[in-house]
Formats: structure tokens, sequence, C-alpha cells
């Protein structure tokens, strides 16, 4: 009995140990600086500037991009302003609707999934090198409340698009993250 135990003592010990060896490789993503001193991942991504779509005012696409911009604005500064731009993402972007579940008795669909499909590029100012590049997708469902609710499957359309643009913003945000991150 007593082997075991002194068994179980020198694992829990070996464990500790590895533990504290490899305690000294964390490094928290958002410090304020790096390990070396140099400027952190907050100011980094500060130093981004975020284009606007290049499609028309007032069409669905716009807001969408624009509800997607102003999240990857807010994820990367803050309540704070951004730094004088070093770098430059663009994006573009396409969406689509599919009907998923249509009532037999009317035709018409009860339920749809709204999905964004996006690529983004980050480029340097200075030398327009691409730095980063890729694509992500949101896919996201919604019902169609009764067909007599005009406002209300207007409103439920909309609110699909706001999560799939918070998801996309949320992907783009954690790679551009990641980049820098290993970058620094």
């Amino acid at each position: 009995m007593s082997w075991f135990n002194a068994r179980i003592a020198a694992r829990l010990a070996a464990v500790a140990l590895l533990g504290a060896l490899t305690a000294g490789c964390f490094q928290p993503m958002y410090a304020e600086h790096t390990a070396n001193g140099g400027p952190g991942l907050r100011e980094k991504l500060q130093e981004v500037e975020f284009v606007p779509l290049n499609v028309s005012n007032g069409s669905r696409e716009a807001r969408i991009g624009v509800a997607i911009r102003n999240a990857m604005m807010f994820n990367a500064y803050g309540a704070a302003t951004g730094l004088p731009p070093r770098y430059k993402l663009t994006l573009r972007l396409s969406t689509q609707r599919l009907s998923i579940i249509i009532n037999p008795n009317t035709a018409r669909p009860d339920v749809e999934n709204y999905g964004i499909d996006a690529y983004y590029e980050l480029r340097d100012i200075e030398t327009n090198k691409p730095l980063v590049n890729g694509n992500t997708t949101a896919r996201v469902s919604y019902d169609i409340p009764g067909q007599e609710q005009r406002f209300a499957q207007q409103r439920a359309q909309r609110d699909a698009e706001d999560r799939a643009a918070k998801e996309i913003a949320d992907n783009i945000s954690t790679r551009l993250a990641s980049y820098f991150f290993s970058n620094m």
C-alpha cells in the first residue's frame, strides 16, 4: 500500500514540476507590453485602419458591412480611437438566404438560414505588401413568424444578419490578434 502511495506522490510531484517549468513560457496575449518590452497587442490592433465596404449606400450589404466594421473597430480599439494607421484591412462579402423548412400547407418557408462569406486582407500601408488574408463564414438560422406578420419577418431577418455580422467580426478580429501576437 505504501509503495502505491509513493508512486502517486512521485507522479504528482512530476506534474507539479512540469507545470512550474512551463509557467514561465506563458505570456498573456493582451499584456500591456511584450516580454522584450515592445508594444503590446492592443497597440498593434489600434494601428489597423478598417476600410469601409465598396458597396452602394442604403443597400443591405452596406448595412451589414457597417455592422462588421463597427464590431471589428470595437474589438480592436475598445472605447478609444485608433492610432495613426500602419495597416489596412479590406473586406469583401457575399450573402445568401436558404429556406430550410417549408410549411407544406402554405408552401412558404418557416425557417431560413442566413449566411455571410467574407474575404479579408491585411496590408502594410507603407509597402502595400499583403500580410495576412483569408476567408471566414457565418451561418445562422432564424424562424419566420406567421406569414401575416411582415414586420416581424423583417426584424427576424435583420437580427440574423446582425448575429452573422458579429460572428464574422469576431472571427477576423481573432485571426488578426493571432497574427500580430505571433509576429511581435
